[in-house]
Parts: structure tokens; C-alpha cells; sequence
């Protein structure tokens, strides 16, 4: 008689506990399919709102509504048996005050199952991660380039280039930490600083576009397998997805105009 053994899904705690050990490997995922692929080598998902610019084809993360987030949670919640899944919480959703945050981020923990959320922001946003942490909710927290503050920022550009900016990106960092947040993503920030911020935090640090010293790191899966037509320059492409689907459709549509489209049977049979 078999015995059927429950994979053990990682939590917000594993991923904490693995401070300052064994690097911390993420992705984004958007959808069940590539999830099933990443959960085998990855410790944490991210659901990011990246997708809406990604999948949907915005030109930034902001008209990302929650109910797209939730979606496409569920999506890769179906896909992952064994990494971590962390939701970005879209901009609009979480900053007029904590309770709105709570009331938002337990709506995506609810509907998705997810294990925890991520939201943007240092100092501004120390009083609603507190909130939420004490509430049951685990953090990740998000600090340096944040995308939603795109418009104030005036670009995609690295942050703390120069010492005067060091103390304020520091203060973040501290201030995150002491509110609860179980990790904190480093997003283009000067590398001399991220790796700075490592040393001085008790919580990982996951970098994108920061430190190789970071506790972990994370990459937009599209950006990684070459599938996005701009990337930052700190990406390396470890895939040429994108030149192989169009080498495919180009083969397939090939097929269809010459009359030479395999058909060796005439059956909708799934190939075992």
C-alpha cells in the first residue's frame, strides 16, 4: 500500500532563519506552468506586479488592480508545491493607512493562500508593516528603486550613487527590520551600500540589481530567459526563450502556408 507524502511547503520563518547562510534563490512567476517549473531550485515566488508590464503590456506597475494580483496568485499558487509564494501588493492598495493594508492583504491571503505579501517603501511604510505583522500577515518589505514611486523617483535609476543618500536608504533598512518585515528586496542600489546594509540587518536581504552580498537574489523570469524586449543592464540572460518561440511560430506558420502541417492521424488523443 502507497503512502502519499505532502511536500513541505517553505515559509516566511525558513526564509528568515536563512540569514547570513546558504544564498536565498527567487523569481518572479505570473502563471501555474512556469511556477511547477521554478518550485524545483527556487526557496520563494513572487507574484510581482511587474506582470502588468510583462503580461499585460503597461507601460508601468500602476494600473495594476488587486484582482489582477489575486489572479494570477492563485495561478502560481496551483503551479508551486514547495517554494515560498510572496503577492506584491499593487499600488493604490495598501497606502492610505493600515487598516486598508490589512484589509487588502488579508484578501490576498485568503483568496490565494499565498504565505506572505510584499509592499513597497522604508520609514512611510514602517507603521503598516508593523500592523500587519502584528495581525497575522508576514511582510516582505521592498526598499531603494520602488517602481510605484516611479513618477517621483523620475525614473528607473540606482539608488544611493553617492554617501549623502546612504543614511536614508540605512534608515529604511533599520526601520523595516524593527517593524517585522521577515526580508527586505534591495532594488538598484549602489553595490558598496547594499552589501553595507547586509552586514548591518538581522533579516535577509534579496538583491535585484544590488550587491552580490545580498542574503539572496531575484530576477524577473521573463528578463532571465531573454523573453522581454528591455532589460536592465545588471541582467544576465541565462536563456533565449523569446528567439525560440519566434523560431517555432515562423517553422509552424511555414507549415500551415506550404500544406505541410503534420497531421498523422486524425485524433485529438493527448501523445502520453
Amino acid at each position: 500500500m502507497s503512502q502519499h507524502v505532502a511536500t513541505k511547503r517553505l515559509t516566511a520563518p525558513d526564509i528568515l532563519a536563512r540569514k547570513g547562510g546558504e544564498p536565498i534563490v527567487s523569481l518572479t512567476a505570473y502563471h501555474a506552468h512556469t511556477a511547477a517549473i521554478a518550485d524545483k531550485y527556487v526557496d520563494f515566488l513572487l507574484v510581482g506586479d511587474s506582470l502588468g508590464m510583462v503580461m499585460h503590456g503597461f507601460e508601468s506597475t500602476l494600473p495594476v488592480p488587486l484582482d489582477l494580483m489575486i489572479m494570477h496568485g492563485r495561478a502560481v499558487m496551483r503551479g508551486a508545491r514547495r517554494a515560498l509564494v510572496v503577492v506584491d501588493m499593487p499600488f493604490g492598495s495598501y497606502e492610505e493607512s493600515p487598516s486598508q493594508a490589512f484589509h487588502n492583504a488579508a484578501k490576498v491571503i485568503k483568496e490565494t493562500q499565498c504565505g506572505a505579501i510584499k509592499l513597497e517603501g522604508g520609514r512611510r511604510m514602517a507603521e503598516t508593516i508593523h500592523f500587519l505583522t502584528e495581525r497575522g500577515i508576514p511582510v516582505m518589505a521592498h526598499i531603494g528603486l520602488t517602481p510605484q514611486s516611479i513618477n517621483i523617483l523620475g525614473g528607473f535609476r540606482t539608488q544611493g550613487r553617492t554617501r549623502e543618500q546612504w543614511a536614508l536608504i540605512e534608515e529604511d533598512a533599520r526601520v523595516v527590520t524593527e517593524a517585522g518585515a521577515f526580508s527586505v528586496v534591495l532594488e538598484a542600489i549602489a553595490e558598496p551600500l547594499a552589501a553595507r546594509i547586509t552586514r548591518q540587518i538581522p533579516i535577509p536581504t534579496i538583491g535585484i540589481g544590488a550587491s552580490a552580498a545580498c542574503d539572496g537574489q531575484i530576477l524577473v523570469m521573463e528578463d532571465m530567459l531573454g523573453l522581454s524586449p528591455r532589460v536592465p543592464k545588471f541582467v544576465k540572460e541565462f536563456g533565449k526563450v523569446g528567439a525560440a518561440i519566434e523560431g517555432a511560430i515562423r517553422m509552424y506558420a511555414d507549415d500551415v502556408r506550404s500544406r505541410a502541417f503534420p497531421q498523422p492521424e486524425n485524433t485529438y488523443d493527448m501523445k502520453e
